[in-house]
């Protein structure tokens, strides 16, 4: 069923189990996020623990923050509506399995997915919930519990902000996940990196305001989050921005998604969700957000303006470091009564993130099949950081597929920021990470089987030579053939004949009665 606002998402956690009220007094400035980790890493109940309502927040009487809420997969199954990760993604490969129709027929078998796909597409309304209070003058962020996550971060930071920008050329919306630092009442830090489409979209706007094309490439290059160094010939001009924090579970996810780019996370959100999203318009920035948001913060960056954002506890385990990232200005706060602050927090895995980048995975694997159709599966565990470590395997047909395979994963949207990739054969389960590793070090000659590339690498990446640029790996862990130039004999893996495991199977019952185990 589909989830109108974060309060029906609420109601549905305490009615499955799945949400423990807190009402002991706790503090977002550590104490929280140290509560919340131990939660997520708990050895007692279920993985990643329960989401969790705080409803006695020190320094903040009344006010509710929601954290935790999609840390196990029982609740990402509940968010997107599923039974299994795998049914996610055969809904999305239908749609993805549009082609252009042939002939008549073909467009008349078309229409009834193309009627049904009409019915998510986001609808502007007059109002909704987010505009209960509207806050122009005598607003401060500091209103609202938000989290000091790690003891060396540089401040408070709101770590779940659906952030919309507007391409300043086709006019789309854009909707991306990007943690703003709070620097005091009214401003924060902007921490899309580079390669991230709002950063893309501050470039667009800057390359209008500079008329001379040799100057605009300077500009680039010397570009720090995204945004130019204010020292000397730079842009002026203001991008607009708007923020949704506590949205819905669909709309929340959307934002984290790797879309393509045309197509709309909320697009995506209504798919999820079966029912289009309804948005409302900002009250001082072109812009448009969810109508049922709890918080709304309207405002805007200026081209030409950088301040240091960071340090911050990241999904890495380490510090992301300080850097220069855009100044969000914002103009007007709206938001429901009594609105619900909704939140995460980041670092060692396994936490709340790594449960919905494991259900963006199965998201992803239909995506990356429209151009690399021999992936059987993929795998991005969650000690790699997603980032860090992709396992494939594929249908081999040819020689030197899996090193095609990794250059096309590379040329892949955010998956060009992946470090390792390792490609075996379709006939191992690259969920099991005992048999990947039996089979990838098996299988490989170091020397023959691993390449490395340059290329840009994600801005977390401490390691790299430089910022936002260095190497990555690929490791070709499947059976090499004569037409690789292997010409000595692959020897057989080792695996029982059917007829004595059907024998044991038979007795099986008995014996592990007898044997004392499972």
């Amino acid at each position: 069923m589909p989830f109108d606002d974060l309060r029906q998402w609420i109601d549905a956690l305490d009615r499955a189990g799945e949400l423990k009220h807190i009402q002991t007094e706790a503090d977002p400035i550590l104490e929280i996020p140290e509560i919340t980790d131990r939660v997520s890493k708990s050895k007692t109940g279920q993985p990643g623990g329960p989401a969790l309502l705080f409803e006695n927040i020190k320094n903040y009487p009344g006010s509710q923050l929601l954290i935790n809420q999609f840390g196990s997969e029982a609740r990402m199954k509940l968010a997107l509506g599923v039974n299994s990760f795998d049914e996610f993604a055969n809904r999305i490969r239908v749609f993805m399995d549009l082609k252009s129709p042939q002939g008549f027929l073909d467009k008349l078998k078309m229409l009834p997915l193309l009627t049904e796909a009409g019915k998510f597409f986001p609808k502007t309304v007059p109002t909704g919930p987010c505009k209960e209070v509207i806050k122009r003058d005598n607003f401060s962020l500091l209103d609202f519990p938000i989290l000091q996550c790690w003891p060396q971060d540089g401040g408070r930071f709101i770590t779940l902000p659906c952030v919309t920008t507007r391409d300043p050329k086709s006019g789309k919306r854009n909707v991306g996940m990007y943690r703003l630092q709070v620097y005091d009442a009214r401003t924060t830090g902007a921490h899309w990196q580079r390669q991230k489409v709002a950063a893309e979209h501050a470039r667009q706007r800057m390359r209008a305001a500079v008329e001379d094309t040799s100057a605009a490439v300077d500009i680039m290059a010397r570009t720090s989050g995204g945004q130019v160094l204010a020292d000397g010939n730079h842009p002026s001009g203001k991008m607009e921005v708007a923020v949704a924090i506590g949205t819905d579970p669909a709309v929340t996810f959307s934002a984290i998604v790797p879309a393509p780019p045309d197509v709309e996370e909320y697009l995506i959100a209504g798919f999820l969700r079966a029912a289009p999203v309804e948005l409302v318009k900002c009250e001082t920035v072109d812009l448009e957000v969810p109508a049922t948001s709890e918080i709304v913060l309207e405002g805007y960056v200026n081209l030409d303006e950088l301040r240091t954002e960071g340090p911050f506890g990241d999904h890495t385990g380490f510090y992301s470091l300080e850097d220069l990232y855009p100044v969000f200005h914002v103009t007007c706060i709206t938001h429901r009564k009594d609105p619900i602050y909704a939140t995460t927090i980041v670092g060692k895995p396994p936490m709340e993130d790594a449960y919905m980048g494991k259900a963006v995975e199965r998201v992803f694997l239909p995506l990356m099949r429209l151009t690399i159709p021999e992936l059987v599966d993929i795998n991005l565990p969650v000690e790699g950081v997603f980032h860090n470590l992709m396992i494939v395997s594929i249908r081999k047909s040819y020689p030197g597929q899996a090193r095609k395979v990794m250059n096309a994963i590379w040329s892949l949207g955010q998956a060009m920021f992946t470090k390792c990739i390792i490609v075996v054969d379709e006939d191992v389960d690259v969920q099991n990470i005992p048999d990947v590793t039996l089979k990838a070090l098996n299988h490989i000659d170091p020397e023959r089987d691993i390449q490395f590339t340059l290329g840009p690498v994600d801005s977390l990446d401490h390691a790299s030579r430089l910022a936002n640029y260095g190497s990555k790996m690929g490791i070709d862990a499947t059976r090499k053939w004569p037409t690789e130039g292997f010409t000595r004999p692959w020897p057989d893996e080792i695996v029982m004949d059917a007829k004595t495991k059907a024998m044991v199977d038979g007795k099986w019952k008995a014996l592990a009665k007898e044997l004392g185990i499972d």
